[in-house]
């Protein structure tokens, strides 16, 4: 409960755009073999409206938000963002930049028909990207 509580206050916290003129936090730096990858679906795939999204994660380990341990961090789906978040501020979230602070590795996404991107991209204990950006290649679906 006290982790439910904990990742929905950093929700608060983080989950409106931040300020232009906010000041950067200092990202936490990333391992030099880590790297962050969509299992599935795969890139050109045609899936129906409802699907699951398997993240993939090497060189590292997950962990809630909230829990600063060394070596881990948690994912963020960005669908349809054609730029990457800025270096040194939280990741945003909204309907584009989800939030799997719980330590989650897959999701059920349900869009619109039509094509989409996505893209992972692993945050610290702060939502904050890592340093160099740990991101995935990013994908693109259609939606039947």
């Amino acid at each position: 409960m006290k982790q439910i509580l904990l990742a929905l206050a950093l929700a608060g916290l983080f989950g409106t755009a931040m300020a232009a003129d906010a000041p950067a936090l200092t990202a936490t730096k990333a391992p030099a073999d880590a790297a962050v990858y969509i299992i599935s679906p795969s890139d050109g795939a045609t899936v129906g409206q409802e699907f699951t999204v398997r993240f993939g994660l090497k060189g590292m380990g997950v962990a809630p938000a909230g829990v600063a341990k060394e070596g881990t961090g948690h994912h963020h789906l960005l669908v349809d963002v054609k730029e990457l978040p800025p270096t040194g501020q939280p990741i945003p979230k909204d309907d584009n930049h989800l939030h799997f602070g719980a330590g989650q590795t897959e999701a059920t996404l349900k869009l619109k028909p039509g094509t989409h991107t996505l893209q992972l991209e692993l945050g610290d204990a702060n939502h904050v990207p890592f340093d160099p950006p740990l991101v995935s290649k990013r994908i693109t679906i259609h939606v039947k």
